[in-house]
């Protein structure tokens, strides 16, 4: 029952209709027995701060935060925690001392994933990543954490965008090599490939990064952040080559429950979060 000490806990965005993230983090407080309830806002850009005023003011006990607002939130907090301010966005604010901290927990559920889904306890020492936009920062600085990756071979449409990106988070270029999708074929050097586009997401499922899998092998892990259609045509490409394939599904719920124990101190189960969206993608016929 929802009482005078139940925290709160949300979600803001616009638009905020579709999100998974009430059936996930509500799933995790049924199976704790936690005293709180997680609930969705649609928020519009010009209201962003008024927002954030109002958790203040409220106590609301934290809040995930996606598009559009995962920038300019960041003018709102008091606080950005070190990697939201190496990656460049926050999609987690949440309390710490009086003072509201701004946290980036993607990166996080990227690599969660990988370890707990693609079996990668260590990653490859060569890594192939596709696309250059804001995914593609928690993914490329999640990837930059890694001593055991030695390469990065990010691939982008717009070559620049890409070099860019490689400047702001590999400024001395150790790590990161940059090319075009003319490049694809270097993607066989590799044995991990995450796609951060959004090509082969509802409703155009028929597309793929890749114009077929030939550059994709037994022994490779693919990683595709797309998780609406849960199998996309690249994981059919990976599946046919022999590669181990995974869609996004995963890292949006560790990017979830990571932001969940930081809001409550607890470690939630993450399989009850994915169950509980893989639920709901099959009661809105989605999946």
């Amino acid at each position: 029952m929802i009482g005078g000490k139940t925290r709160v806990l949300g979600v803001i965005g616009c638009p905020v209709e579709h999100t998974s993230s009430p059936a996930m983090h509500n799933a995790a407080i049924a199976a704790l027995g936690l005293d709180c309830v997680y609930v969705a806002w649609r928020v519009e850009e010009e209201d962003l701060g008024a927002a954030i005023a109002g958790m203040r003011a409220l106590g609301i006990a934290g809040l995930n935060v996606t598009v559009p607002h995962k920038l300019d939130v960041m003018e709102h907090v008091d606080e950005i925690a070190p990697e939201a301010k190496a990656i460049g966005a926050v999609n987690t604010v949440a309390w710490d001392g009086g003072r509201l901290v701004g946290h980036n927990t993607d990166a996080y559920g990227v690599m969660e994933s990988l370890r707990v889904q693609g079996g990668l306890e260590t990653l490859p020492a060569k890594v192939a990543l596709l696309g250059a936009g804001g995914a593609s920062r928690a993914v490329l600085y999640g990837l930059l954490q890694r001593p055991e990756v030695e390469e990065i071979l990010l691939l982008n449409r717009t070559v620049q965008r890409a070099e860019e990106l490689a400047g702001d988070l590999d400024p001395q270029g150790k790590k990161v090599r940059c090319g075009g999708l003319d490049r694809i074929g270097d993607v066989r050097d590799c044995g991990l490939l995450i796609n951060s586009t959004s090509i082969g997401m509802h409703p155009n499922e028929e597309a793929s990064p890749l114009p077929d899998g030939g550059c994709l092998h037994d022994g490779m892990v693919v990683l595709d952040i797309v998780y609406n259609p849960l199998k996309t045509v690249l994981l059919d490409q990976a599946e046919k080559a022999g590669a181990r394939g995974i869609n996004g599904l995963g890292m949006l719920a560790y990017q979830g429950a990571r932001s969940f124990e930081i809001w409550t101190g607890t470690k939630p189960p993450a399989e009850a979060m994915i169950e509980a969206a893989l639920a709901r993608f099959k009661d809105s016929g989605k999946a």
